[in-house]
């Protein structure tokens, strides 16, 4: 099942006896496994195997038998590779053959482990939920949870701010909001900025604006591609960002004054919504459909054909993508 139908679940207080998150979204795979423990004991009562720790026999031996210290057995199995189906099939049955017994699977991939899911049914009262990268909307409103869960007072904007800080990585804004539960004080993005820091040297909202403004971008694309960013990747952010935008002249043309929440679905911070709003109204709808035209060619470029290297490759075409619509 996917995550909302999960989350329903959840919502019932309905429990199962065997788990498997599996996905796209690292994130949400191992967020919802440590959750998913926890809501079926405490911390002392999970044991966790990671990755070669994983053996068989010893994980259906501790499911069978129930604990002498405590009243829940709870196993939590952390995996880059299939199991295959007979110990998957073996270790569910443990958890029905031992009521205190709870086995959770949090697997690291997505497309390997689709016929794994199969193994866990309403028969046996077991569940595999596959986890896709959440949305812009979707990762505010888990931050807006974990906020909440840690009873911190904070401004939406704040949330939205430390997510674009750190480039969309939903694990590190965890982090820093374990950091600002800490502070007797309301948080806002002014708390953001000073006791956050966001990942590497350059701002990617300010390299985006940059981008479609037509500055040079050579020194922060440089730095950004050193620091790891995947070529794939940063184009789909440029590719977002200018949908982002069309989106924003559009509703303008259409309806009036641009509404983030009916557009985006959240509330940026005011600094970067007036200055995307502002560019997004500059630009003709014509200059839109190149814009897009020109990204999805170079995304075809890179899936369909040979490029030797794709970080040149990237740098040489976004640079003529600044000139071409400065």
């Amino acid at each position: 099942m996917y995550r909302n139908e999960f989350d329903n679940h959840l919502r019932q207080n309905k429990k199962f006896n065997a788990y498997m998150f599996y996905g796209q979204s690292v994130f949400l795979v191992e967020h919802y496994a440590l959750k998913i423990a926890r809501l079926h004991g405490q911390n002392d009562e999970i044991e966790k195997l990671y990755f070669d720790d994983y053996n068989f026999k010893y994980a259906k031996d501790k499911l069978l038998q129930s604990s002498l210290f405590s009243s829940n057995n709870i196993l939590l199995i952390k995996l880059e590779k299939k199991v295959p189906k007979k110990e998957v099939e073996e270790l569910i049955e443990a958890c029905n053959i031992n009521p205190d017994s709870t086995v959770i699977f949090s697997c690291l991939g997505d497309s390997d482990f689709k016929t794994m899911g199969n193994y866990f049914s309403p028969k046996t009262n077991s569940v595999s939920i596959r986890m896709f990268s959440p949305s812009n909307p979707e990762a505010i409103k888990l931050l807006e949870n974990e906020a909440k869960g840690l009873n911190i007072n904070y401004d939406i904007s704040a949330l939205n701010h430390l997510y674009f800080m750190h480039k969309n990585d939903l694990s590190l804004c965890m982090n820093d909001l374990s950091k600002l539960a800490i502070l007797d004080k309301k948080i806002t993005s002014d708390e953001v900025n000073t006791y956050c820091f966001g990942i590497g040297n350059v701002s990617f909202e300010e390299f985006l604006n940059n981008l479609i403004e037509g500055n040079d971008i050579s020194e922060d694309l440089t730095l950004l591609l050193d620091e790891g960013v995947n070529e794939i990747y940063l184009l789909t952010q440029v590719t977002s960002f200018v949908q982002q935008l069309f989106m924003i002249s559009s509703y303008a043309r259409a309806i009036g004054a641009p509404n983030p929440k009916e557009i985006l679905g959240f509330i940026p911070p005011k600094n970067i919504w007036e200055r995307k709003s502002k560019l997004a109204i500059n630009i003709k709808p014509e200059v839109f459909q190149k814009m897009l035209e020109y990204l999805l060619n170079i995304e075809l470029e890179f899936k369909t054909s040979k490029i030797d290297n794709q970080n040149l490759y990237l740098q040489a075409t976004l640079r003529k993508f600044s000139v071409l619509f400065r």
